[in-house]
């Protein structure tokens, strides 16, 4: 199987979900909780992200042709978004889109339950990281690459999880340096793989320039 498509998919949900930028948000919001209720807050958040990227995997495509939304321009939307994502990281900022605004920032510790928002929505699983997901999947149906996309979310899906649920020990390595430093070649990494996708999608709406 050619895994070219698989490595680009990783390393994108690496970068724009990257455990070691959420895990202090995480640990911040749950500094309160005892053990159990740690533990069931990680779990909520791991079984939003998982039910989000496979109902995006699954029925993307389909939700789009609801709308009359085809691939080239979700493409080039989703690369606009995930290109903003990358600048805000490179410049050590939060974006909106998975940060939340100040005024949704300000309910936050109001919310019923902190694992599905905002931790699990937008933090963790933010509209850059659905837009991935779905143009990856079309970019692997179009490569005959289907299996390989399915291992590959399956994989970052497991090693996300394992990365969520040992945050209070990866806590006592992490410094702010290492997070300014990891956040910053995250985006690096995440503005190539927006470009990508931004050029892949001109290409499809404007075939003369390929050229």
């Amino acid at each position: 199987m050619d895994w070219t498509v698989g490595l680009k998919f990783f390393a994108a949900l690496f970068a724009i979900m990257n455990p070691l930028t959420t895990l202090p948000v995480f640990l911040a919001m749950t500094g309160g909780q005892d053990t159990a209720s740690n533990r069931r807050t990680a779990l909520t958040m791991i079984a939003t992200v998982t039910i989000g990227s496979v109902i995006c995997a699954l029925v993307g495509r389909l939700l789009l042709n609801v709308f009359g939304i085809d691939i080239p321009h979700f493409r080039l939307a989703g690369g606009l978004i995930v290109l903003l994502i990358a600048l805000s990281m490179l410049n050590g900022e939060d974006h909106p889109s998975h940060a939340g605004t100040p005024e949704e920032q300000a309910k936050f510790p109001v919310a019923s339950s902190i694992g599905i928002y905002p931790l699990g929505i937008p933090i963790a699983f933010g509209p850059g990281t659905m837009a991935t997901v779905i143009v990856f999947a079309q970019t692997s149906a179009e490569a005959g690459a289907m299996g390989v996309y399915a291992i590959t979310l399956a994989a970052y899906l497991v090693f996300f999880g394992i990365a969520t649920l040992a945050a209070p020990f990866i806590s006592h390595w992490m410094s702010p340096m290492t997070l300014s430093l990891t956040r910053r070649l995250m985006g690096l990494v995440l503005a190539a793989i927006a470009m990508e996708m931004i050029v892949g999608s001109l290409g499809k709406l404007f075939p003369a320039w390929l050229g």
